[in-house]
């Protein structure tokens, strides 16, 4: 897959991450929701050649689209790609020493029409492949949760990953932090009760190269309006504050986790300096256009179309940051580097 800002990415992250990447040389590294926008950068930092001369490790994704694989990671060296179901038995002879859970039914609508499947999902595939860890013995299982476990705060205080929450668990929508939340305490019993190297990372929404141009979500949607021209309509007052994280720098926070990450262990992860609302971003997108796009606000049934609920997220990165991470893109420059990904893809 030609992508230059791609190229960019992984070159400038390993030239920051650098130990990261040389660690795991020659590791068997098991990866899910690989087509996924996260996945999709784990796999192309792990497996593109940018000529560094650095031995690669041997990636395995489990998928449930073959061909989709195929062609997303189209020319990449040292990759196998497993068709099935993440809630099978794992029917892989070589040990994983990484096993990266990164599948999960994202669509927001799904939350609200088909919640038990949601729950369902979530709560099988983590149990099958903390399982899968136990019986090969892998170095270090990390799964990939969501900033929702904290539900919709309504103050703009720093949220710590011992903070709490406020989801309501009769509101249908409740049915994706709750999975989420399951699934994080599934790591931590195993890690306590079957010494699984389980570690945590509650992503912020993140976004960069990669994005698919069919995604509904709103930073994607900002993009495809920059790129056409047109205007950004708003389907709501875009009130929601939250802090947002470019996908290189995601990748190097999941690393950076899966390796020096204490086990049994939450990590929030987000680029503290881009909090902002919803209708804030959209003027960044904006402003990114030259003066060829507005912000326009057509509002819509927030409950209807499954959106997540007011609130303002200001995760805490103290913990992370522990660990030797620290982002790198600010808020101007990933709205900046997406659109010009966007416009590449056209």
């Amino acid at each position: 897959m030609k992508n230059k800002i791609l190229f960019e990415d992984i070159t400038e992250s390993r030239k920051s991450y650098g130990s990261l990447y040389e660690s795991l040389a020659g590791k068997r590294i098991l990866i899910t929701g690989a087509t996924g926008l996260i996945g999709f950068n784990l796999v192309q930092f792990l497996l593109k050649d940018t000529g560094d001369g650095i031995q690669k490790p041997q990636v395995t994704v489990l998928v449930r689209n073959r061909e989709k694989a195929e062609r997303l990671f189209e020319g990449l060296e040292c990759l196998s790609i497993l068709e099935g179901s993440i809630r099978d038995k794992i029917l892989i002879t070589e040990k994983q020493d990484y096993i990266i859970h990164g599948a999960s039914i994202t669509d927001s609508k799904a939350f609200v029409e088909t919640p038990v499947d949601v729950i369902d999902t979530a709560y099988a595939s983590t149990k099958n492949l903390l399982d899968y860890a136990v019986e090969t013995g892998a170095e270090s299982f990390i799964y990939l949760s969501s900033m929702e476990v904290y539900g919709a705060p309504e103050r703009e205080d720093r949220i710590f990953e011992n903070s709490s929450n406020n989801i309501d668990t009769m509101k249908v929508r409740g049915s994706y932090p709750e999975s989420k939340r399951i699934c994080e305490s599934l790591c931590c019993s195993y890690y306590h009760q079957n010494d699984v190297s389980a570690k945590v990372i509650r992503l912020t929404q993140t976004f960069g190269t990669g994005v698919d141009e069919s995604d509904t979500r709103v930073f994607a949607e900002f993009a495809r309006s920059v790129r056409d021209g047109k205007d950004i309509i708003l389907k709501t007052k875009g009130e929601t504050k939250r802090q947002y994280l470019y996908t290189a720098d995601a990748v190097s926070a999941i690393l950076t986790v899966m390796l020096k990450g204490e086990n049994g262990e939450a990590y929030n992860a987000a680029n503290e300096g881009s909090f902002c609302s919803i209708y804030e971003m959209a003027h960044v997108f904006a402003d990114a256009s030259g003066g060829k796009t507005g912000v326009v606000i057509k509002e819509e049934d927030p409950v209807r179309s499954g959106f997540a609920p007011l609130l303002k997220m200001n995760l805490a990165t103290d913990k992370l940051q522990s660990l030797g991470w620290s982002p790198r893109y600010k808020m101007a420059e990933m709205v900046e580097r997406l659109c010009r990904s966007f416009s590449e893809l056209s």
